[in-house]
Formats: structure tokens, C-alpha cells, sequence
């Protein structure tokens, strides 16, 4: 499988070195011909405001498109806050996910933490986005303390936490198998 991973800013070369290592082959999304051909697509975390910032319209379209196609995206952390549909505080957000979400809502990088959800899947938290409202179309997989962590809906998932280094490539599997 072929798999982009948006490579503007933050930690998308995490991303890249488990996907490698799952067997795909990875593609740094820099500019909208990089997108051309990909299977899978992941937002990483890092700051959604200045990647924001560095996207720009041709690159946002061929994203738009991806999804539009029906393939799988993965956004974590900075990357599932561009996926919602609302943002608190406010800013532009692409509306793959039909849900809102409060950055930094779980706290500041002085609480940045490991942590263990509901069903004891390992979390790693940085400065994570808290999920506020999940709408009727968006299933959620994974709670911290009753809240979601992960949600799904149709192919776009999306995470408040980085699975990319909690050591287990478990949700790049379930991302990335076909539904």
C-alpha cells in the first residue's frame, strides 16, 4: 500500500518509520502532485495552526479529494483537529469528521502523559485535543474515562493521541485494512 503522510509540520517522520516497518511504502506529502496514487493518507500531530499556515490551496484540495474517494485517512493529535468539523478556539478545520474538538483540551505540554483507555489500550498524550461533540455518523472506538479518544467515521479515523509512539502498530493495521 502506498501511504502519504502530510510532511509539513510535526511529527510525521514517526508516522513514516512504522509504516515503513508495516511494509507500505511512504510518501512525504509536501506539495498536490505528492498525493497523486496514494492508497492512505495520515495527518500527524504537531501544530494544526501552523499547518494550517503551511498548506496551500492545491495541496488542501488534493487532501479533500483523497477523502472524497472513499481512502483511508488516519489523523492524529494536530491532524484530527484539521479533520473536524468545529474547533475550539476557532479556527478553519476541513469537516471529515463530524466532530468538535477542544485544542489542548486534555492540557498544555506540561501535561502531556501516558495514559490507558477505557479497554487498556496505551495512550500517549501530547497537548491533546479533547473531543467536545461526536455526531450521529461518527462511531467511537476508544474512551479515557468514558470520553472518546478514537473515532470512525466511514474511513477517516481519528485519534487525540500519537499511536505512533506508543510502540504498537495496532490502529496504522486497522487505518489502513480494508472496510
Amino acid at each position: 500500500m502506498r501511504v502519504g503522510v502530510l510532511a509539513l509540520q510535526g511529527g510525521y517522520a514517526a508516522h513514516a518509520a512504522l509504516l515503513r516497518a508495516l511494509g507500505h511504502e511512504v510518501v512525504l506529502v509536501r506539495a498536490a502532485d505528492h498525493a497523486d496514487g496514494l492508497d492512505g493518507l495520515v495527518l500527524p500531530g504537531g501544530e494544526s495552526s501552523a499547518q494550517l499556515r503551511l498548506l496551500d490551496a492545491e495541496l488542501e484540495a488534493a487532501l479533500h479529494a483523497h477523502v472524497r474517494a472513499g481512502l483511508p485517512v488516519l489523523a492524529t493529535c494536530a491532524g484530527l483537529v484539521l479533520a473536524a468539523t468545529r474547533v475550539a478556539p476557532s479556527q478553519r478545520a476541513f469537516g471529515w469528521l463530524d466532530v468538535d474538538v477542544e485544542r489542548n483540551g486534555w492540557g498544555r505540554q506540561l501535561h502531556s502523559a501516558e495514559a490507558r483507555a477505557d479497554d487498556g489500550t496505551p495512550l500517549t498524550l501530547i497537548r491533546a485535543p479533547r473531543i467536545r461533540r461526536v455526531g450521529s455518523g461518527v462511531e467511537v472506538m476508544r474512551s479515557l474515562r468514558g470520553e472518546p479518544v478514537l473515532v470512525r467515521a466511514g474511513r477517516v479515523v481519528g485519534a487525540t493521541f500519537h499511536p505512533e509512539l506508543d510502540g504498537d502498530p495496532w490502529l496504522h493495521i486497522e487505518a489502513f485494512t480494508s472496510r
